[in-house]
C-alpha cells in the first residue's frame, strides 16, 4: 500500500493552477488555499490587500509510486513564469510570487536540484526567481475558488488566455521538454 504525500506550490493565481494537476493519474486532490504568511485564517480579500504575507498556492495530495514528486515539479515550472519576481502575469504582488513549499528533506533536496538546473539549462534568458520554503501552514481558500476551472469554465478560460499563461504554458511545454 503507497503512502499519500504533500506537495504545495505557488503559482500566481490558484484557479489556474488546480486543472494541470487535478488531471493527472495518481493525483487524489488539489486544493486552492493560502500560505506562507502570518494571519491565521485569511479571506481571499485581506489575501489579495497584501497584508498577510501569504501566498495564493495550491496543495496537492499525490500517490509518489504512480506520479513522482519529480513529475510534479516538472509539472510545476510548466504553469509558471519562473522568471518573474514581482508575481504572474495580471497578478502582481507578494501573494501571486511563485514558490515550492517544501514538505521534507527529500522535496527540498528535489526542489533545489530542478530549480538548478532549471536556471543553468539556459532555457530562460533571465535567472529562475522561484523561492523554495519550509511548508508551513496551509489554509484553503473559500468554496467559490475550489475548481474554478470546474464551476466556471467560461471566466476560467478568457482568465486563462487573456491573462498570457495559456500562452506561457504552451511555450514552456515547448521550451522544457526539449
Amino acid at each position: 500500500m503507497s503512502t499519500i504525500e504533500k506537495a504545495t506550490f505557488a503559482g500566481g493565481c490558484f484557479w489556474c493552477m488546480v486543472k494541470p494537476f487535478d488531471q493527472q493519474p495518481g493525483i487524489k486532490s488539489v486544493t486552492s488555499g493560502y500560505t506562507g504568511g502570518h494571519t491565521e485564517n485569511p479571506t481571499y480579500q485581506e489575501v489579495c490587500s497584501e497584508t498577510t504575507g501569504h501566498r495564493e498556492a495550491v496543495q496537492i495530495e499525490f500517490d509518489p509510486d504512480v506520479f513522482s514528486y519529480e513529475k510534479l515539479l516538472e509539472l510545476f515550472w510548466i504553469q509558471i513564469d519562473p522568471t518573474d519576481p514581482g508575481g504572474q502575469f495580471f497578478d502582481r504582488g507578494e501573494s501571486y510570487k511563485t514558490a515550492i513549499y517544501v514538505h521534507n528533506e527529500n522535496q527540498r533536496e528535489l526542489a533545489e536540484e530542478s530549480k538548478k538546473a532549471l536556471d543553468e539549462s539556459g532555457k530562460f534568458n533571465k535567472p529562475v526567481v522561484t523561492d523554495i520554503f519550509d511548508a508551513k501552514v496551509f489554509y484553503p481558500a473559500e468554496e467559490g475558488h475550489q475548481n474554478y476551472y470546474q464551476k466556471n469554465p467560461a471566466h476560467y478560460q478568457a482568465y486563462y488566455t487573456g491573462s498570457g499563461r495559456k500562452r506561457m504554458v504552451e511555450q514552456n511545454a515547448e521550451r522544457l521538454r526539449r
